[in-house]
Parts: structure tokens; sequence; C-alpha cells
């Protein structure tokens, strides 16, 4: 039996390159070089069909340990909640106002690079707090 050895998070949305530097910015992830023969991503992307042109961006963990970020267009809008998203983990050991104070603080800086703030998730005795958030297309995640 083998053993998985990479994970890799696809996105469909409309904007590949916009949504890619999204969660660039989010996660702290960089847009690994171009193809080899080519010295930008924009170069590559000219040399695709017109149809092809921008369908398509990637980033990745620059330390190699998060798993890669595949982002493709698609021709459908996003109609429905996410059956599976992404818990942004900025909160992790704080509890209580420390954890709150934390959390509200990436908010805003998440608010401020096109993510909208859906409500705030209120400890409960089991689970600590966290925010519940969309990004620049609508994709749901948390802020925990």
């Amino acid at each position: 039996m083998s053993s998985i050895k990479q994970l890799q998070v696809t996105f469909d949305c409309a904007e590949p390159e916009r949504v890619a530097r999204f969660w660039s910015e989010v996660l702290g992830y960089v847009v690994p070089p171009p193809p080899e023969g080519f010295t930008t991503w924009d170069d590559f992307n000219r040399s695709l069909p017109p149809e092809d042109q921008g369908s398509w961006s990637v980033c990745k963990d620059p330390s190699g340990v998060g798993p890669r970020m595949y982002f493709q267009r698609v021709p459908e809008g996003k109609a429905a909640k996410n059956r599976v998203h992404l818990d942004v983990r900025d909160g992790t050991g704080l509890v209580g106002e420390e954890r709150l104070a934390v959390l509200e603080a990436e908010c805003a800086r998440l608010v401020a690079l096109g993510a909208v703030r859906v409500q705030l998730l209120r400890a409960d005795g089991v689970n600590e707090f966290c925010i519940a958030m969309q990004d620049i297309e609508g994709n749901e995640f948390c802020l925990d």
C-alpha cells in the first residue's frame, strides 16, 4: 500500500491569477518560477492558445510544508455553500480575549485584501472563537 506524498488544494474560480494572489497574501505563499524556457508567467501564457491563456494559476508554501494551491478557471459561478472549506489557523493555542484579538486583527488584514467577514462564531465551552469569512470569489473559509 502506498502513502500519499503531497496534497494539493484546487479551487474552481473565474479569475485564477487574482484568486491565487489573494491566497498567496493570506497564507504567505509564493508563485513558483515559470516553466523551463520562459522568463515570466506572462511569456508562458502568451505561448498558449487564446482560450487557455490565464486558465490556471498556482501558489505554494515557500517552506515546502503546506499544500500547493491550484486555481482553475471554470465557466460556471459559485452556486452553493462549499462542501469543504479551509481553516486558516491564526489563533492556535490562544484562548478567550487574547485569541479574539488576534483573530480580529487578522480579519481586518484579510478584509483589506478583499475577503468578506461573514460572522463571528463565539466560544461555546467546547470550541474557541473563530470567524467565518469568504475569499474574493465567495469561497467560504474560517479564520481559526
